[in-house]
């Protein structure tokens, strides 16, 4: 098994933010780019897109959230 990228703290502390902004699709994408990218890792444009689409079909899930951080994350 992987070690885990993103603690649950950093992703409860993300999923807060979206909540509370109540971002669309795009926004959204943009803000995961810059989570990621405060963490070191990368993320193509397209796939911020395809896993803020997939967060938000969820409900913001703290669980999907994480889930798909830790599927588009790239090492830089």
């Amino acid at each position: 098994m992987m070690a885990e990228k993103f603690t649950i703290a950093e992703v409860s502390a993300l999923r807060s933010e979206l909540m509370q902004r109540m971002l669309d699709t795009t926004e959204t994408a943009e803000l995961v780019q810059m989570f990621l990218m405060g963490r070191g890792y990368g993320v193509s444009q397209q796939a911020a897109l395809d896993a803020a689409s997939r967060m938000g079909a969820a409900g913001c899930s703290l669980e999907v959230i994480h889930k798909e951080l830790e599927g588009v994350a790239l090492v830089q």
